[in-house]
């Protein structure tokens, strides 16, 4: 049986704030960015329907093992402020401020993130997206779960749905928004339109989630203001606390070859392992065969399509259009700065005169801020998606090496001595809104900043050398010459 529901343009009971007959929305997925954008629009006066396939997480148990904690940085907190939630989520996050290192000999390090003492948070995805979904039905939005979407009618904006019971229902909508993730349905329709070149990769690495658990009196057992991994060369370990004093632990390895989830088959396969490789935390898991065999193990994929929009009609906001691996923490962050970039192509769009607007069904020229949002963001998605595979590279390989904990540490004093010329690409990232483009684009011009500076010896003690200091300011300000071009936000 089918259910054929048309929306109406607005609520008969509830009109929309600025009294316009503002476009119906539609938005495919309850997750983090759908539920966001559904505030923002709801605030400008639009009605909102939310679909979600999966049940209401509020009243159901969250699928266990595939919630890899949020690291919340600059780009997520100011989302966050717009809706209005963020001093409530900084009473839930706890600030990282730096890597802590499990070396394979056993020993440990600290590596600060910023040279101020700056911080990314640890935030429970779960409690988040509930947050978000509550806040938005008490702004009027409506939401709807399991409701599977199948395919979407891309010309007419019409989408049909799978419910529980197998019955499936069709929808008419104005304005779509597709926030339904990697496997997004409003992408996939996308994927059937001339000319709109799209891809997915995967990595041949896979990851499951573990935890540590607190200790007697429900203490952290490990520094609880870091991001603590175990860096192995070809996997690793990380570990991200939580405020009821767990930490949620993901390993991060191949599915196949030597060492690799294939050849974990059995409990004293992963007791050898994990006393071998890493022993501190297998000490800190009581539970740590329960959470191995019971966890699904999950692949890590990224997506790439050359169209975010279609006319004035729909558009993809968050992983539904640039999902990424998770290891740079940006994949909330970039989804939540689309809908902070969105939100001001709607502020900036020109408003018609009141003659126009009897006539007009909507405000805003949408085909024309689709337009710019979709120009403005999927280089941003293209780049933040290379460098979150560049820096699982990093995290992976190069944190256990001490050229490269050398040059992490020039980088920081560079930025404390030419702070408007020098600022790291990890802080361009996580500590700015600097285009994600822009950041990406820096890496070969401050590789081979750090490469001369290197290349002298001992940094530290050469800096305290006047004809260094020349040199080196030389240095610095041909690199600034050579970047000052690009667009870092003014």
């Amino acid at each position: 049986m089918i259910i054929v529901i048309p929306q109406l343009p607005f609520n008969l009971f509830t009109l929309p704030e600025n009294n316009i007959m503002a476009r119906q929305v539609t938005i495919l997925g309850a997750g983090l960015v759908g539920s966001l954008l559904a505030i923002i629009l709801r605030k400008r006066g639009y009605e909102v329907t939310l679909y979600e396939r999966r049940p209401d997480m509020r009243s159901a148990s969250i699928s266990a093992g595939k919630s890899i904690n949020l690291a919340t940085s600059a780009r997520g907190w100011k989302a966050l402020e717009l809706a209005g939630l963020k001093s409530e989520m900084e009473s839930l996050a706890i600030p990282m401020y730096g890597r802590f290192l499990h070396q394979a000999d056993g020993n440990t390090a600290f590596q600060p993130y910023g040279k101020k003492n700056e911080a990314i948070y640890s935030v429970s995805r779960g409690e988040l997206n509930k947050k978000l979904m509550t806040l938005a039905e008490k702004h009027g939005v409506k939401i709807y779960f399991e409701h599977r979407c199948t395919h979407v009618d891309i010309p007419t904006n019409t989408l049909h749905f799978e419910l529980p019971d197998k019955q499936e229902q069709t929808v008419h909508t104005d304005l779509l928004f597709g926030a339904d993730g990697a496997f997004s349905a409003l992408r996939d329709s996308y994927t059937h339109l001339s000319r709109v070149n799209c891809d997915q990769h995967y990595l041949e690495y896979g990851y499951k989630e573990l935890c540590i658990l607190p200790g007697k009196n429900g203490e952290w057992l490990m520094e609880k203001n870091a991001l603590h991994i175990w860096p192995r060369g070809n996997y690793m370990l990380i570990a991200l606390p939580n405020t009821d004093g767990t930490f949620t632990c993901t390993l991060f390895m191949p599915f196949e070859g030597d060492i690799s989830f294939g050849k974990l088959k059995a409990e004293q396969d992963v007791t050898r392992f994990f006393d071998k490789q890493f022993p501190d935390a297998k000490a800190l898991m009581p539970g740590l065969l329960d959470d191995f065999f019971t966890n699904p193990t999950a692949a890590l994929v990224t997506t790439h399509i050359s169209t975010w929009h279609y006319k004035d009609k729909s558009a993809l906001i968050g992983d539904a259009a640039h999902a990424i691996v998770p290891f740079y923490g940006q994949g909330m962050n970039a989804g939540f700065e689309d809908c902070t970039v969105l939100s001001g192509l709607m502020e900036a769009s020109p408003r018609p005169s009141p003659r126009e607007r009897e006539v007009l069904p909507d405000e805003l020229d949408w085909e024309t801020i689709f337009e710019e949002y979709d120009a403005k963001r999927r280089p941003n998605g293209n780049a933040v998606a290379q460098l979150a595979l560049l820096n699982f590279i990093e995290m992976r390989d190069k944190v256990s090496d001490p050229k490269f904990l050398e040059r992490k540490k020039i980088e920081k004093e560079l930025g404390k001595r030419f702070p408007e010329q020098f600022i790291s690409v990890y802080e361009m990232v996580s500590f700015s809104h600097i285009p994600y483009n822009t950041a990406i684009q820096c890496i070969q011009a401050q590789d081979q900043l750090l490469g001369c500076i290197m290349d002298e010896g001992d940094f530290f003690v050469n800096v305290e050398k006047s004809s260094f200091g020349d040199t080196l300011s030389k240095w610095v300000n041909d690199y600034h010459k050579a970047v000052q071009q690009l667009d870092f936000g003014n």
